[in-house]
């Protein structure tokens, strides 16, 4: 028989559009891999909160994967602060969910440290592996101190569920590092596993009909995608576009959030990008399904990703994928994802001028952009879902093979 996993992705859930609100990176992740490995023969059941009344309980990503929302706190809208304290109610619920179905997972997979919590549970209640992700890791946004400060019961539980996973997955050898450094302990189960994108969705398109269908005119174009958290460093490349030579022929397309006037996250940006003469050349364009996606990538001159931490980098592969050269910081995965003077460049100051000095230099050099945009398309190639999912697949069966029989089932202090 093939394999069985429970994915819990409290927060997460793919069904909503990546860029709004708290979706992004991750939902694209826990979605694509899902359908990937459903297509390799793994039997895929997602829990997710029910973070939409309007949603059914049930829906298939694809044969063999499938979302199930489960109540807690409620159906409706819950940050992820205010999600903590339910978890309870949302591990008895998946619970009995499997129960009832008659369920039996052969590992569960949990993503970030809220459905951590949930996976460390289901690991000793039902004595199956865990393979623990948690996309960013609270001590090191800390660290860069950028936007709200971490709380001392997120860096807590990210320590107790490290200390009891059977692996640890993360993004890049960066973050393996940063893993290492905060865990020691757990060296051994930490395993590289790049995320990866669709190079058939996410592939080149003529420019001036990506244009022509967004709308757009003869502007040059930098790109942003992603909501703007202060962690994005929006405001690194609105300070930028006020610096370049030639600042009024180019425009600033946001993509992400919720892209109006009363999105309370583009307040601070919209008054910076006024301050410094700018906000008629910043366009807001909010969320986007992630197949119209590509187009937006195509349109672009650069896309620009000016993070102050970044695990992985999924927006800057996109880009690459799309034939798009990206200028990003030298932070985390992107160090990794990003080949500096090959398929973009990387900036190690997290400050507007030295991003305006290479953005005047792509924009004034079309030879330039042209071949890093070739280099970075064939980069991407090497990123390909089967092969990231067909990694996952071993490490299920690896920890499989190493890991005792199940023992009953014995209820977890809360």
């Amino acid at each position: 028989m093939g394999l069985r996993i429970a994915v819990v992705s409290v927060h997460g859930c793919p069904s909503l559009v990546p860029g709004a609100r708290e979706a992004g990176g991750m939902n694209v992740y826990i979605t694509t891999l899902s359908r990937e490995l459903a297509r390799q023969g793994v039997t895929v059941d997602i829990f997710s909160r029910w973070h939409d009344p309007a949603d059914p309980q049930m829906e298939w990503l694809a044969p063999n994967a499938r979302v199930i929302h489960l109540e807690a706190g409620g159906r409706g809208f819950l940050s992820k602060d205010g999600i903590f304290p339910h978890l309870p109610e949302f591990r008895d619920r998946l619970v009995a969910f499997a129960e009832a179905e008659g369920l039996r997972h052969d590992a569960v997979h949990s993503h970030y440290w809220l459905s951590g919590w949930v996976g460390a549970d289901l690991q000793q209640r039902w004595g199956i592996p865990h393979v623990s992700m948690f996309h960013t890791l609270g001590a090191v946004k800390n660290q860069v101190r950028a936007g709200e400060r971490e709380s001392a019961l997120r860096i807590a539980t990210e320590h107790a569920i490290v200390d009891a996973a059977d692996a640890i997955v993360v993004a890049s050898p960066q973050e393996q590092q940063h893993l290492n450094r905060l865990h020691p302990g757990a060296a051994g189960r930490v395993h590289v596993i790049p995320c990866g994108v669709d190079v058939e969705v996410f592939r080149p398109q003529d420019m001036a009909a990506a244009r022509q269908r967004l709308g757009l005119n003869g502007e040059r174009i930098l790109l942003f995608v992603g909501r703007p958290d202060p962690l994005k460093g929006l405001e690194i490349l609105i300070g930028a576009t006020s610096l370049l030579e030639h600042p009024h022929g180019v425009r600033v397309l946001v993509v992400g959030g919720e892209g109006d006037q009363s999105d309370p996250a583009y307040v601070a940006v919209r008054a910076l990008a006024s301050t410094l003469n700018v906000a008629g050349q910043v366009s807001y364009s909010g969320a986007v399904a992630q197949n119209v996606l590509p187009l937006y990538y195509n349109a672009a001159d650069v896309c620009v990703v000016p993070s102050y931490y970044e695990s992985f980098g999924l927006v800057a592969l996109e880009a690459m994928a799309c034939g798009t050269p990206v200028v990003a910081s030298r932070v985390g995965g992107l160090q990794s994802t990003v080949r500096d003077g090959e398929t973009g460049f990387l900036v190690p100051w997290h400050c507007p001028e030295p991003f305006a000095e290479r953005l005047d230099l792509l924009l004034t050099n079309e030879t330039l952009r042209a071949s890093l945009g070739q280099a970075a398309r064939a980069s991407a190639q090497t990123y390909r879902w089967p092969a990231v999912a067909g990694s996952v697949i071993d490490l299920y069966h690896r920890l499989q093979a190493g890991r005792p029989k199940p023992e009953p089932q014995v209820n977890c202090n809360e």
